[in-house]
């Protein structure tokens, strides 16, 4: 069976609550057809949140949380558990983005931990993973990434592997407008669905890997025709309903 494409438009640190509620009302109205046929999924700001789920409600639009903390409970200021994305209506989480890695000191360990944390409360994880320039040009993309797979997704048995979805982020294209070209995209997502085929046997023939980094209208649809690419994490492109919609529609050309 062939994978559904998974959209998904992280907001970042964007949009207030009425800002959301009106994108989500907009991006409801847009779909069209398309509902159903594309997974599609927004991330607001953790204020947002259950405004943004209770705007979705009725529609095929689904929210996720753009991070998570591993603990269900403590002293840890500023941080929101999977149990408390889950109650406001989140249905995925994202972790390990290359601004929590590169900003924040995220690591694999972390990541590996917010990934358990977020399946024991039911949600679905976006891991995502990618290299940096100064990765790239020392020819050591495929290690990165490799690493960064096996160490977010250790331990992971085969049923909660395939509750996963990776996004391959390149973290030279995010915002700088970059893209990687639709092969070099191809080549990665294949590396890693062979990682994940290693980890999981043929549950990984089923698990969405997604494309991130300066996705937009133009270059959507060559990038998600390619045949290990189920869709795009999406960052500026997703805070206006119109780019969004086209990309989200890109996914079925």
């Amino acid at each position: 069976m062939p994978r559904t494409k998974f959209v998904c438009g992280n907001w970042k640190m964007h949009k207030t609550v009425a800002e959301a509620v009106q994108l989500v009302k907009e991006l409801a109205a847009g779909l069209g057809d398309v509902a159903g046929k594309v997974q599609v999924a927004v991330a607001p700001p953790f204020t947002a949140v259950h405004a943004a789920a209770q705007a979705a409600a009725g529609s095929a639009i689904e929210v996720a949380g753009q991070d998570v903390h591993w603990e269900a409970q403590g002293a840890f200021t500023g941080e929101v558990s999977a149990a408390m994305l889950a109650e406001a209506g989140c249905r995925h989480g994202i972790v390990g983005h290359s601004e929590r890695r590169q900003l924040f000191g995220e690591t694999d360990e972390a990541v590996r931990k917010k990934v358990g944390a977020l399946l024991a409360a039911g949600l679905a994880p976006i891991v995502c993973v990618g290299e940096t320039l100064a990765e790239r040009e020392a020819g050591r993309t495929l290690e990165v990434v490799d690493r960064q797979v096996r160490q977010g997704l250790a331990g992971l048995d085969a049923g909660a592997l395939g509750r996963v979805t990776v996004a391959y982020e390149p973290v030279w294209a995010i915002g700088t407008g970059k893209t990687a070209t639709s092969a070099q995209a191809q080549e990665v997502h294949a590396a890693i669905r062979k990682i994940l085929r290693e980890m999981g046997g043929s549950v990984a023939d089923a698990i969405r890997i997604q494309y991130g980094g300066s996705v937009k209208p133009e270059n959507a649809q060559e990038l998600m025709s390619q045949p290990d690419v189920d869709g795009a994490l999406v960052g500026g492109a997703s805070l206006k309903a119109k780019d969004f919609l086209a990309i989200v529609k890109g996914a079925l050309r």
